[in-house]
């Protein structure tokens, strides 16, 4: 068997003896030199990631490189062929649930990730299934998902894949037979993290944060040794309760732009996507979500900057050591999210070339920020927004208009919380600079609650109810008149669109830049596209009968090249699915998709099916339809719509036969029907009277679908 050398870091910390778990900052480690060993050439080394770019073979990571610019040189596919390009084969998956992993490719086998945290291993040139793994997360579990139980891929690294499951497990499995070669819990089981991001392996080192901060967590990120599953190092986003010690000195700075006692209900913060590492400087680049609860008056009495929520941080890749951070929206309270991709470059800005980061987080401004300090170089929206004029030239702090916290009266903001561009990744070309960026118009109605009591199952956001005069109705309005979505090939040295291609339905997903001249990008109405990087023509597009939201990927074997891709929307967000366009669901299941050259395969495609409206005649309720509204909004609409509208895999209640008979209705929402399917029980949030106003509003939305 061929060999390479490399040489090994010793254990990099102790763990503190009484929790399991590292302090934020260990004492200084004590690096041990191992002799040479030899390693199998098919092993994953650090080497192989950081020269990943020169790599057309393969896709080793999620980004394909530490930079995360998702862009392959390869340019066998161009636009003078492209209209050859056709299904080399197809994986049908066993689940219609959202479908938003990136594969990794390596040694002629793809490794990917589907709903429900399952893993697979198929051939690369056929599809061919090779090995799955099921972590067999609980049904019931799926409550805790606030965006389906969706997953967005694995890391690589030695003989080993990993990842993470929905019910807060990281994973390591031997990449050539699947077996599991260890697990370990990276959250308290009793509180509400979820894991649906992919992690990154740094020198042996797997990186993994989480989700929950709508369900009252405090947010993190860690760092697991890849051989034993050992904990190295922990970095908290937000400090917890200043009685109990601050775990370093970055969490006692954060806590002076803290107010109240915002521990109590969690802080949110959590690390729930994007990362990114510049190996010359050693910095790993994480992305920081939202507070919990959103509203700023309730979580900190309105005052402080709430540190480090929606920022980006920087870190000491090796011990989890703050460095800087920039906060995009300070003392946020819309769900304004800093977990968007994070991309990294070399640019010339001014006639100096810059080592910059650069993110579209949900505020709906574009950044480009300096990498190695953390200053603040430009930005600008990319897409409309009412609730900042600007970004303040020198700091990049952002000025923020009349009434948009939402105190007194509630406001229309633009974006809403799904934002102007949401997880899908971003891509970049090289040859013109540009970032080709999905983005999407949203607004949502904020309003102050007032007061908050912590839920045990539904969302804690301290939000309250829109029924007094809104401050600024026209912008709903405004917002609704807006193109849906768009992809934008963005210029991040003019902060200015070069181009743009606009979608009549909501939703987008993520690009794939290659050296053929070519973005490509599926749409929410199942169709992926192929355009031009320079000027934006469509030089290709395939109906695939499902959405692509994550990132395809592009390899090469036998000097083939493929471009892959994984479809299906599942029941993320509805909202964002095409709600609005009036599509009828196709009800089939996900599918790891193939292209390359020549390659004639068929897709079944099932026509869309409109469901049988309901007789609404044939049952009664003495339920209140008004409050039934406003408990739907607060536990029922994430998963089933807005509105009690849904084009994703999970039901539409409008045409539900389960509202129609008030027991059955009561067995699933607090009995736990169905929880193996992840519709849990809500009982410890809601009565029977809350159930049945639910159902009497669901009655009411049935018997207003046309016939």
């Amino acid at each position: 068997m061929k060999t390479r050398v490399f040489c090994q870091l010793g254990l990099v910390a102790l763990l503190a003896a009484c929790s399991g778990e590292q302090a934020s900052n260990p004492p200084a480690a004590v690096i041990e030199q191992t002799p040479e060993r030899q390693v199998p050439e098919e092993f994953i080394t650090a080497q192989d990631i950081r020269s990943a770019a020169s790599n057309n073979a393969e896709w080793l990571t999620y980004g394909r490189t530490y930079a995360e610019d998702r862009y392959s040189p390869l340019s066998s596919i161009n636009r003078d062929s492209v209209q050859q390009l056709g299904v080399a084969w197809s994986f049908e998956l066993d689940t219609n649930r959202g479908q938003e992993a990136t594969p990794l490719v390596i040694d002629g086998v793809v490794y990917f990730t589907s709903a429900w945290s399952k893993a697979f291993a198929v051939d690369a040139r056929t599809g061919t299934e090779l090995w799955r793994y099921d972590p067999r997360v609980p049904g019931r579990y799926g409550v805790n998902a606030c965006c389906d139980v969706v997953n967005r891929g694995m890391a690589a690294w030695g003989d080993k894949v990993y990842f993470g499951t929905i019910d807060g497990r990281l994973i390591a499995l031997d990449r050539e037979t699947g077996e599991e070669a260890w697990s370990v819990e990276t959250a308290d089981p009793e509180l509400r993290y979820t894991i649906t991001g992919a992690p990154r392996v740094i020198d042996g080192r797997v990186i993994i944060g989480n989700g929950g901060a709508e369900l009252g967590v405090r947010g993190y990120v860690s760092a697991y040794d890849s051989e034993s599953g050992e904990m190295l190092w922990r970095f908290y986003t937000v400090p917890g309760n200043p009685a109990d010690g601050f775990e370093s000195p970055a969490m006692e700075m954060a806590a002076q732009t803290w107010a109240g006692d915002w521990w109590a209900l969690g802080g949110g913060g959590t690390v729930w996507d994007s990362m990114a590492y510049d190996p010359e400087l050693n910095l790993l680049y994480i992305g920081v979500g939202n507070g919990s609860p959103w509203n700023h008056e309730i979580r900190s009495n309105g005052e402080g900057d709430n540190l480090f929520l929606s920022s980006i941080v920087a870190l000491r890749a090796d011990t989890g050591e703050y460095v800087w951070h920039f906060q995009t929206t300070p003392a946020e309270s819309w769900d304004y999210t800093a977990t968007q991709h994070i991309m990294l470059a070399d640019i010339d800005i001014n006639g100096r070339e810059r080592k910059v980061l650069m993110q579209a987080p949900k505020n709906g401004f574009f950044y480009v920020i300096d990498r190695t300090n953390g200053e603040f170089i430009s930005g600008n929206n990319y897409v409309e927004i009412n609730w900042a004029s600007g970004l303040d030239p020198v700091t990049g702090r952002p000025i923020e208009a009349e009434g948009i916290r939402y105190k007194d009266q509630p406001m229309v903001m633009m974006p809403g919380p799904l934002g102007g561009h949401n997880w899908y990744p971003m891509s970049r070309d090289p040859a013109t600079g540009y970032v080709f960026l999905p983005t999407q118009n949203t607004s949502s109605v904020y309003s102050n609650s007032g007061s908050m009591e912590k839920n045990n199952v539904g969302w804690n956001l301290g939000q309250g109810p829109s029924s007094q005069p809104i401050r600024n109705p026209q912008d709903r309005a405004r917002s609704q008149a807006l193109t849906p979505s768009s992809l934008i090939a963005w210029d991040p040295v003019t902060q200015s669109p070069a181009w743009r291609v606009d979608y009549p339905v909501y939703g987008n997903s993520g690009t794939l830049a290659t050296g053929g001249g070519l973005v490509f990008q599926g749409s929410a109405d199942g169709v992926f596209h192929a355009y031009g990087t320079d000027d934006g023509v469509e030089y290709w597009n395939r109906e695939v009968g499902d959405a692509i939201l994550g990132g395809p990927v592009t390899y090469e074997l036998d000097g083939e090249q493929y471009v892959l891709a994984l479809a299906g929307q599942g029941g993320a967000i509805p909202l964002t699915m095409g709600l609005l366009s009036g599509n009828h669901p196709r009800y089939m299941n996900g599918r790891l998709i193939a292209f390359k050259l020549g390659a004639t395969g068929e897709l079944s495609i099932p026509e869309p099916t409109p469901p049988e409206p309901l007789n609404t005649d044939i049952t009664t309720t003495r339920g209140d339809t008004l409050a039934g509204a406003a408990a739907y909004g607060s536990y029922c609409s994430v998963c089933h719509g807005p509105a009690a509208l849904s084009v994703g895999s999970i039901p539409d209640l409008r045409f539900s036969s389960s509202i129609l008979n008030q027991d059955a209705f009561m067995s699933i929402v607090l009995d736990g029907l169905f929880a193996s399917r992840g519709m849990a029980s809500f009982a410890a949030d809601l009565g029977a009277i809350d159930v049945e106003n639910i159902r009497a509003y669901l009655l009411q939305q049935a018997a207003a679908v046309p016939r």
